[in-house]
């Protein structure tokens, strides 16, 4: 049975700090395959070419992929730190990218730990975690007097409304977490007097 939800990050962000004198950027974006995380990571590297690593990781739900790197960093003071955050967080499918501006003053093998985590960490909650779970799409029609009903029944099953269309009936399509479908139903079927049921046309994550 395929996992009903997971985590990951809203959106692209940023965040920065500086130790040392050395200026660590960390930055995330929500990535689905290798190639989207592989862009971010060269869009990064374009903008920062003049800084003196640029280290990644990233996870990927489909084909449960890890990647990471050091960019010339000490071996495991760096990839590994923030591959560290992300899997800590239980986050996935997204990309971090450390940026590090060289301040002269050198942090040892600790202190890049440290500094690499932090950074991923300030990243991840800039980026803001929030929870996927596997949901129904559905479609119905239902008249008007119902209508004013229906979309805090939605609602009560933790479901969402993603388009209406107000014609001689209301053409409703929403997504309600698979989980909660069949109860949905029932108290569809009891609201309704037996008139209104709502078609599955696919399933996705959504978020809850």
């Amino acid at each position: 049975m395929a996992e009903m939800n997971y985590l990951t990050v809203e959106r692209e962000a940023s965040d920065s700090f500086v130790e040392k004198r050395s200026e660590f950027i960390g930055y995330i974006k929500p990535v689905k395959t290798e190639k989207h995380a592989v862009e971010f990571i060269n869009e990064i590297k374009q903008k920062h070419w003049d800084a003196k690593h640029n280290v990644y990781a990233y996870i990927l739900r489909d084909g449960q992929i890890k990647r990471y790197s050091d960019d010339g960093e000490p071996q495991g003071t760096a990839g590994v730190p923030v591959l560290d955050v992300l899997q800590k967080n239980g986050i996935c499918d997204c990309c971090v990218v450390v940026t590090r501006y060289f301040g002269g003053i050198l942090l040892g093998g600790g202190g890049l730990v440290r500094a690499y985590s932090h950074a991923a960490s300030l990243a991840v909650n800039a980026g803001n975690v929030i929870k996927m779970e596997l949901c129904n799409v559905c479609k119905m029609s239902c008249d008007y007097t119902l209508y004013g009903k229906i979309p805090g029944l939605i609602s009560e099953h933790g479901g969402k409304i993603i388009s209406q269309v107000f014609e001689d009936d209301i053409k409703l399509e929403f997504f309600i977490p698979a989980p909660n479908y069949q109860k949905f139903t029932e108290d569809l079927t009891n609201l309704s007097l037996g008139k209104g049921f709502a078609d599955i046309i696919g399933e996705e994550f959504c978020r809850v």
